[in-house]
């Protein structure tokens, strides 16, 4: 019989492949750099070729390594959701939804939510985790996730959607003086500070520029928090777009976008597997998010 493919190097492997090093891999998984070492070199021998080049310059992945390394995640993905979704149906008493939320989503939402799950047929508890776009799709897709509260930026197919928010957008100004609300048109003379595309506001504001083919002038680094682009906006290093809700203070100066008199507004979406065993009361609290924005 052939010799089967050992999970443990599988796991090995897409470390490397995250961290882009042996040694980081190594300590993620609590174990010695040779040993992670040994079961990827064991990996590579019952694949057929080898899956990293490592040079002075770091880890990079050979041509059969990059062919090789997303079919490795996809399994890795499968696997975990198989255990997920059997402990969840064999724990006995378990009435949780677990939901993964944008850090864009505003607290009020979040109340609004912890309310909603206590009124459902069977009150169930609300376990959070906040984390970036690609981690929460990820965690959806992989069943570690039953729903997901994030900007609608970017289509999941064969899910199922619901807006659930809409938000003012507003620009952070350098100039505390000018409170007029700011046309989207002549917001294209601005530079603006942005953060890195991981919760979806960039990919909100290239998106809005794109759409009215304007070009989106930026400044050269990155903020690594909505606390920062306010600082960063008071050293005049540019302009930063946020939704309303993620200012830090009603008097941090701030002028609302417009699109020919119209407010700019992001929209928020739930979104969730309608197989989910939970999708009866997933359905009931996508809905109600809905209507109490209305």
């Amino acid at each position: 019989m052939a010799e089967r493919v050992n999970l443990e190097g599988l796991r090995y492997a897409h470390a490397v492949a995250e961290t882009k090093s042996f040694s980081a891999a190594a300590r993620a998984y609590g174990v010695t750099q040779p040993a992670l070492s040994n079961g990827i070199a064991k990996l590579e021998e019952r694949l057929g070729d080898r899956l990293f080049d490592r040079s002075p310059r770091g880890v990079t992945q050979t041509a059969f390594g990059a062919r090789i390394l997303p079919l490795i995640k996809q399994a890795l993905v499968a696997l975990d959701a198989i255990t997920v979704e059997a402990r969840r149906l064999t724990e006995p008493g378990a009435q949780k939804i677990r939901m993964g939320l944008s850090p864009l989503i505003s607290s009020s939402l979040v109340t609004r939510a912890f309310s909603m799950v206590r009124d459902l047929p069977v009150p169930r508890d609300l376990v959070l985790r906040e984390a970036d776009m690609q981690e929460l799709r990820d965690g959806l897709r992989a069943g570690r996730l039953d729903i997901i509260l994030i900007p609608a930026v970017r289509a999941m197919p064969r899910f199922e959607h619901r807006v659930i928010d809409v938000e003012p957008v507003v620009v952070i100004t350098p100039d505390p003086d000018v409170t007029a609300p700011l046309e989207l048109e002549e917001a294209g003379a601005e530079q603006f500070i942005l953060v890195p595309d991981t919760c979806g506001l960039t990919t909100f504001t290239a998106q809005l520029f794109q759409a009215h083919e304007m070009p989106l002038r930026t400044y050269p680094g990155e903020a690594a928090s909505y606390q920062v682009l306010e600082d960063w906006t008071r050293l005049g290093l540019g302009s930063a777009m946020v939704p309303r809700s993620k200012l830090t203070s009603p008097d941090v100066p701030h002028r609302h976008l417009t699109d020919q008199g119209r407010e700019v507004q992001i929209s928020f979406e739930a979104v969730w597997s309608a197989e989910s065993p939970l999708g009866a009361d997933l359905v009931r609290l996508a809905d109600g998010l809905a209507a109490a924005r209305r």
